[in-house]
Formats: structure tokens, C-alpha cells, sequence
């Protein structure tokens, strides 16, 4: 029997609605909120699929992408985030994830993901047109945040704003393009 999909997102809701729709799909799942009990069941099962929240309880979810690896190399890693950014996409991919899908994501698009298992990639790939300016400071701060491991006080001392302001914008979703 193939081992379940594990999926570790810290949304008690969105975590169980994708494991009964993957269930529905006829495939085996899996369900933990949290970084330490998703180890322990991928160490205990040997999962070889895991959809992996970006943002776990305010850490980042990207903290597991090699923990996961280290249980089993051909794990497939498909990192689900409701803030997207360009910086934490390429670090997703760098650190071993297979495709970096933003939320709202349908069903099909994350086993598609896994049936690809070939070249690593992004949802939505960048377009050949400009970014927005908009999406531009998402981006930045993005990198920014991410150059502070998620300190959201570092940040806002490195991009010269009131941390609150900072919060502000981070609490919005991304613009498109």
C-alpha cells in the first residue's frame, strides 16, 4: 500500500477539508498541524508526498523542506502558501520542494504537481510583462523578511518602517502582477 499524502498546515479547517477531498480522489491522507508531529509521522510512515504550509503557527514551513528530505530523499514536497512571493518561492525550490502553488489552489493543480515530479517550478511563472508597483514592495519585503528569518521588528528596522505599518501590509494578500 502506498504511504498517505501528508499534509502539515496549521488552518485545523483547510487542513481537513484537503484531506477529505484528497481521500474523495481516492488517494490516502493524512492530516497534522504542526511541524512536530508531521516529523514524527513522516519518520513513522515513510510518507514520499507532502503538501507543506508555508507559514506554520508564524514559523516558516520551509524549516522542514530538509528534515523531510533527511527522512526520505525522494519525497516529494509541494509548499502551499496564502502569501506568495517571488523570494520565498525560489528558496522553496533551492531548499528541495517540487512546485510552490499559491492558496487558493485547486485540487487538480497539487496532484498535478506530484505527477509531474520532473523540473521543480512556481504557480503562475512569472510573466514577460512588468510588475505592478504594488507587487514590487510585496516582493521586497518578501525578501526582506525572509533575509530576517520572519523577524518582523528586523524587517521593519531594515526597510525603515514602523514595524505596525509593516504588519499592516503583511496581513494583506499579494497583489496579482
Amino acid at each position: 500500500m502506498k504511504a498517505p499524502i501528508l499534509v502539515i498546515d496549521d488552518d485545523p479547517s483547510f487542513n481537513a477539508i484537503l484531506v477529505r477531498t484528497l481521500e474523495r480522489r481516492g488517494h490516502s491522507a493524512l492530516g497534522k498541524l504542526d511541524a512536530l508531529s508531521a516529523l514524527a509521522a513522516a519518520h513513522e510512515m515513510r510518507v514520499d508526498r507532502v503538501v507543506l504550509d508555508l507559514n506554520l503557527n508564524g514559523s516558516s514551513g520551509l524549516a522542514l523542506i530538509p528534515q523531510l528530505l533527511s527522512i526520505n530523499p525522494q519525497c516529494g514536497i509541494v509548499v502551499l502558501t496564502g502569501y506568495a512571493s517571488i523570494a520565498t518561492a525560489v528558496d522553496a525550490v533551492k531548499l528541495g520542494a517540487m512546485q510552490y502553488l499559491a492558496k487558493p489552489v485547486e485540487i487538480e493543480a497539487i496532484l498535478l504537481a506530484f505527477e509531474d515530479g520532473g523540473e521543480p517550478g512556481f504557480d503562475n511563472a512569472p510573466l514577460d510583462e512588468p510588475l505592478s508597483v504594488d507587487r514590487l514592495e510585496w516582493e521586497h519585503i518578501q525578501r526582506v523578511l525572509n533575509e530576517n528569518e520572519g523577524n518582523i521588528s528586523a524587517t521593519a528596522r531594515a526597510l525603515k518602517m514602523h514595524r505596525r505599518t509593516l504588519q499592516r501590509k503583511l496581513s494583506k494578500r499579494p497583489v496579482r502582477t
